[in-house]
């Protein structure tokens, strides 16, 4: 199952964690000097959900975006 949402197509965005050290100049330091970068991803909050498609019951994987703002018709 891919790691996207089923309605807008939301999915992961690619990023970086950077670690840096030292004292910033604003509170007397010599500045921040970055040490490290990593990868990562920032994953959409997916929710598996019993929701009416095309008038049958399926259960699709919808952000809560999506949920919060009602583009999905949940099954009673």
């Amino acid at each position: 199952m891919s790691k996207q949402c089923e309605i807008c197509g939301k999915k992961p965005v690619a990023g970086r964690t950077i670690v840096r050290r030292g004292l910033a100049k604003k509170k007397g330091g010599v500045g921040q000097k970055i040490t490290g970068i990593n990868p990562r991803r920032f994953l959409p909050n997916l929710k598996t959900v019993r929701a009416l498609v095309n008038g049958s019951s399926k259960r699709i994987r919808v952000c809560v975006k999506c949920l919060k703002a009602g583009k999905v018709v949940k099954v009673v």
